[in-house]
């Protein structure tokens, strides 16, 4: 799923940071980092509300875990180093990769998606290869031939992305020495671009992209290309702590897997996305992440 990329100078922060050494804590009170501005996870509404599936699931999560929890927004590229200077405990809407993991632990999965492009309908880039169809980037054999077709569409092209994202990661990696890459503090920043024409596409999260289309605002916005999982994505998203907070990664992992196990994972994230979000967990997952 989206927003993992850590450049080095924010690893290097976090580690030199670290955080409290796991010991034994009363966990009855818990502060939980939420960016606020990527529907239909999470967002403020006009009232300064925050609702989305992040939220009414964080509220069910914290009851079954018994404790009281206080959702407090924040810029998203801050929340890590918010997270390791002891301002929050938790931050929602984390996708795992190895990267993020040298920095932070995390829960075992509470949602589980792709990633895609947005563009303009009419703009050649709506003819990507595997639109619509997943794909994943770890089969190589599969995946690298797609890859390349869409390298070859891209190349020259102005590509927006969400800064310090595991999307930003991928087309950087894949695609950037042959792109020009624009980063956005949020999704709904560079969706205006695209629709002004300032840039040719957007790369994304599936489950953000389906929501967006369904706004009157982006009727001119279409999703091209494959659904994408694998490599650099992130698209398994937890909960990240701070190193070394084992009680309070149990308590959360219970949870998760009580609320994945009795279909509430699945009715939420259909109610917000119309997509089916629910991990697939294993019994050794809430020990390998």
């Amino acid at each position: 799923m989206r927003k993992i990329t850590l450049f080095s100078a924010v690893v290097a922060a976090a580690v030199a940071l670290g955080g409290p050494v796991g010991h034994a804590k009363d966990w009855t009170k818990v502060k939980i980092g939420v960016e606020g501005a990527f529907p239909p996870w999470n967002m403020i509404s006009p009232d300064g509300k925050l609702s989305g599936y992040d939220i009414d699931l964080t509220e069910d999560l914290c009851r079954r875990a018994q404790v009281q929890c206080e959702l407090i927004p924040g810029e998203w590229s801050s929340l890590i180093p918010s997270l390791n200077a002891g301002k929050f405990d938790l931050v929602l809407t984390l996708g795992i990769n190895e990267i993020r993991k040298k920095v932070v632990d995390f829960t075992i999965p509470y949602a589980s998606g792709v990633a895609t492009f947005l563009t303009l309908k009419g703009s050649p880039i709506a003819t990507m290869p595997m639109t619509g169809e997943r794909l994943n980037l770890n089969d190589k054999n599969a995946a690298d031939p797609v890859m390349t077709r869409v390298g070859e569409i891209l190349k020259g092209k102005t590509v927006g992305v969400v800064q310090s994202t595991s999307q930003e990661q991928l087309i950087r990696a894949y695609f950037g020495s042959d792109v020009d890459i624009r980063t956005y503090k949020t999704s709904a920043e560079r969706d205006l671009d695209i629709t002004a024409g300032r840039i040719d596409v957007g790369f994304d999260s599936g489950v953000y992209a389906t929501t967006a289309l369904a706004k009157a605002e982006n009727q001119d916005l279409v999703m091209t290309g494959p659904f994408m999982r694998g490599a650099m994505l992130a698209t398994d998203v937890a909960l990240g702590m701070r190193k070394g907070e084992t009680e309070l990664k149990a308590k959360f992992d219970e949870a998760i897997r009580a609320a994945a196990e009795d279909g509430t994972i699945r009715k939420l994230s259909v109610k917000w996305s119309k997509l089916d979000l629910t991990p697939t967990l294993s019994p050794a997952a809430a020990s390998s992440q």
